[in-house]
Formats: C-alpha cells, sequence, structure tokens
C-alpha cells in the first residue's frame, strides 16, 4: 500500500486527482476508454472537484458510484445520485453514468448493475473510508465472503450518526435503515483503488486500519491486501498514526 499524506484536504484532493488522471488516462491510451468507481460524502469534495477540473476526456469514461439509501428520493439532500449529478456528471460530459437507485424494484437494479460492473474490468476504485471503516456501505461486521457484486445492507449507528454529523440528515432516526451497496468481493476486483481520507474525524478509522489485523470487524483493512493501493490522508486523519511534524514534510 502507497501511502501520501497532504497538509490538508484542498491539497490531498490535488494530489490525488494527479494520481488519478495518470490512471484514467494510461486506461485511455491503451484501450480507447477508462471505467472508473467514485465515492460520495463529505470527504470526497476536494477530490471531486479537482477531478473535474483535470485535463480528462471524459467522453471515454464510464462512471458507477458505490451505495445509495433505499427508499430516499433523489431530490433528498443526502442522496448519492444528487450527490453525483450535481457535483460531478454536470460539470464533464461521460460516456456513461451508471447510477445506484435505490427505489423501484431492488432485485431488478442490483441485477442490472451486476450485468453493467462486471461486462468489463474496473480500472480504478475511488473508494473511501468511513468513521466505522467501513467501505462503501459495508459496515462492521462486512461481508467479506459474499460473490455478488451488490447487496442489501443494514447501516449500523456509528454509520447513521456520521451522516448526521455531515448534515445529511437532522437526526439518526432520519437516515434510512438499509442501503444499497458495492460489495468489499466487487471493490476488491479493481486495477486500481485510491482512498482518499482527510479530516480528524476519520484519524481513528486510519489508526484501526494500520494497526488490526485483515478483519470484517474493521472493513477498510481488506484494502490493504490489493496489489495497486493507494492512500491519501491530510495531517489530520494521519494524526493517530504519524506525527503531524513528520506528516508536514512526508
Amino acid at each position: 500500500m502507497k501511502i501520501h499524506i497532504l497538509e490538508n484536504s484542498a491539497k490531498l484532493g490535488r494530489e490525488a486527482a494527479k494520481y488519478c488522471s495518470t490512471i484514467i488516462k494510461e486506461a485511455i491510451e491503451e484501450k480507447g476508454k477508462a471505467r472508473i468507481i467514485l465515492s460520495t460524502g463529505a470527504s470526497q469534495f476536494d477530490t471531486i472537484k479537482a477531478l473535474v477540473e483535470s485535463d480528462i476526456d471524459w467522453s471515454k469514461v464510464e462512471m458507477f458510484h458505490l451505495d445509495e439509501y433505499i427508499g430516499l428520493p433523489e431530490s433528498h439532500p443526502a442522496s448519492f445520485r444528487k450527490y453525483l449529478k450535481e457535483r460531478f456528471i454536470s460539470q464533464v460530459n461521460l460516456k456513461k453514468a451508471y447510477l445506484v437507485n435505490g427505489e423501484g424494484n431492488i432485485e431488478e437494479i442490483i441485477a442490472e448493475l451486476t450485468e453493467a460492473v462486471r461486462k468489463e474490468p474496473i480500472d480504478l476504485g475511488l473508494i473511501g473510508i468511513g468513521e466505522n471503516a467501513h467501505i462503501a456501505f459495508n459496515d462492521p461486521p462486512a461481508d467479506f465472503k459474499t460473490q455478488e457484486a451488490y447487496i442489501v445492507v443494514n447501516l449500523n449507528d456509528t454509520c447513521k450518526n456520521q451522516q448526521v454529523r455531515e448534515g445529511w440528515f437532522k437526526t439518526i432516526d432520519d437516515v434510512p435503515k438499509q442501503a444499497i451497496t458495492m460489495t468489499v468481493h466487487q471493490i476488491m476486483q479493481c486495477k486500481h483503488i485510491v482512498s482518499c481520507v482527510p479530516f480528524e474525524v476519520k484519524a481513528k478509522a486510519i489508526k484501526d486500519t494500520f494497526e488490526s489485523p485483515i478483519s470484517n470487524l474493521v472493513p477498510a483493512t481488506i484494502l490493504k491486501t490489493h496489489k495497486n493501493m493507494t492512500l491519501f490522508l491530510d495531517n489530520d486523519s494521519a494524526s493517530q498514526v504519524i506525527s503531524k511534524k513528520q506528516a508536514a514534510v512526508s
């Protein structure tokens, strides 16, 4: 696992976008297109903003994303479809966007997504890490065994509280109880994984990811087994694993 520690979230976003841009351009050069997965949430704002500003031929890029709440309308501020349409899809000319729709026939939606995501390899997965060390909505104890591409999961209280703290919902009772998520297995099929994890609120999750053995109780630990995994931290998120003085010069 490669690790980059930047001074703050804005610098992290710019450096991560440069790194991702290289991977995307190489895929386009090699096969005429690239297939990517994007994460959402407050921690991804700066990276997505910098990606939008990157010199990439987006007309040759297909995009997937990780998850969506079940039963939440796209008009809701917390909808990940809304998030991506406003912050990314409307800003670039994508070849195709495959969005996770949490409304309608869930079995059919999962079947369609599975067919699409498995049609060809994914070149790059931008995979965030949550406060409970989840990846996508694979909360602990995450299912490391399923071979499905997407599944329905129950969200735990730590995950729900994170959504409230970030301002997406007013109370924990407002957070949907279930979501569709890309599985751990499917995430690990990406050729390259890049995790952008800024902010002090993620420091314990990063510490647990570094120090714990591979365990579904700390889902992000599985990323350490991926052969092309790169982690971008800022001084705050790295604060429990490296001193800020050291981080500033890394």
